[in-house]
């Protein structure tokens, strides 16, 4: 039984009552008549009840109280593919595919000859390329899953007519755009790596040619940390250590450890001129200067006479080396000549001014 029908009984139990009374007083029932008649009046509306709880024992309640059905909302799909979305690299496009769902913001409202489905495409369609736009496209999956969760709540579009959402989202690349950053993913890791190598081999010849290799000593010290059991061996390679360093700074080899290497002593007495004499000459030869030609001559000529006051020895060895080869004959000639014209022979007397000079062979001779 509903409150609605508790309700009722009561206020007609009450009613009742109040008529019984009535009558009673109007007709002056005797004292007996009113005990009889509230057990009547109790047992009628105890029957009442029961009749009641009887007829209503076998019916559903759902069929007692009905409620009035809730007004359906029609909703609508519509299947995209392959929709160009721009990405974050430029030429680079997002090919974007999905079931997009929606139903009017006002579900009894007349559509007035507007079409709903391109509302929601373009609702979608924007929505997506905002998220599309922010990423690279090298990630296009990772993209996908975030843009089906952006995608997956029903919005109002921008002029509030229409709600949609996005189901059975697909993001992807085309072919040849995949094949492209594909490949530039490969040459930009072996770029890095390369980059990498180079940058170690360039300390590892930074370390060894400013470090290690910078003197014979460094390099020993080196070759004993790395061989710290063999010390022997270590002693035996210092030559060879001497060598390699030497190379490295392209030097000769050091005079402490000359000893050491087969050839070094001999190469270097061979090599390095002793003299400034020595030194001039070697410079005469790498200038291209010849022994005897006039502009050799004149050179040395102008260098002794330059380094005369200096080293008169020095500058009389420039003068041979660079002579002619018949200058000291005619040289020695000439002076013997006028030391016979200015002294007479002995055993003759002195001659004049006009007199012819004597033969310089006999003077020889005698």
């Amino acid at each position: 039984m509903s409150s609605a029908q508790k309700t009722v009984s009561v206020f007609m139990a009450l009613i009742s009552a109040m008529l019984v009374l009535i009558l009673g007083l109007y007709a002056a029932w005797p004292a007996w008549a009113w005990p009889v008649a509230v057990v009547a009046l109790c047992s009628a509306w105890a029957g009442a009840r029961f009749a009641t709880l009887r007829t209503n024992r076998g019916k559903p309640l759902s069929e007692t109280v009905t409620a009035p059905p809730a007004p359906e909302v029609e909703r609508r799909e519509l299947c995209v593919q392959d929709i160009s979305l721009p990405s974050a690299l430029k030429d680079y496009d997002f090919l974007f595919s999905a079931t997009i769902r929606w139903c009017p913001e006002k579900p009894y409202a007349q559509e007035n000859g507007t079409y709903h489905g391109g509302l929601a495409l373009q609702a979608i369609v924007d929505r997506a390329g905002k998220v599309t736009l922010a990423h690279q496209p090298f990630r296009s999956s990772l993209v996908q899953h975030e843009l089906s969760g952006v995608l997956a709540e029903m919005l109002p579009d921008r002029g509030g007519r229409i709600r949609a959402m996005a189901l059975e989202v697909v993001l992807r690349l085309s072919e040849d755009d995949q094949r492209r950053l594909d490949r530039l993913a490969a040459i930009r890791k072996d770029e890095e790596l390369w980059e990498h190598e180079r940058k170690q081999e360039k300390n590892k010849r930074d370390y060894l040619g400013h470090d290690v290799l910078q003197d014979t000593g460094r390099a020993v010290v080196w070759w004993l940390a790395r061989n710290g059991e063999k010390v022997e061996r270590t002693v035996a390679d210092i030559g060879l250590l001497a060598q390699l360093t030497s190379a490295a700074n392209n030097e000769q080899v050091a005079e402490p450890f000359r000893h050491l290497v087969p050839g070094a002593v001999q190469e270097k007495a061979a090599d390095v001129p002793e003299g400034p004499a020595d030194l001039f000459t070697e410079f005469m030869r790498q200038m291209g200067f010849k022994p005897g030609d006039d502009t050799c001559v004149m050179v040395a000529d102008q260098v002794a006479m330059a380094v005369k006051d200096k080293d008169p020895a020095i500058s009389e060895e420039i003068r041979k080396r660079f002579a002619p080869a018949e200058e000291p004959e005619d040289a020695g000639e000439g002076e013997v000549g006028d030391a016979a014209a200015e002294t007479p022979a002995p055993g003759t007397a002195e001659e004049g001014p006009g007199a012819p000079p004597t033969d310089p062979d006999s003077i020889t001779e005698d």
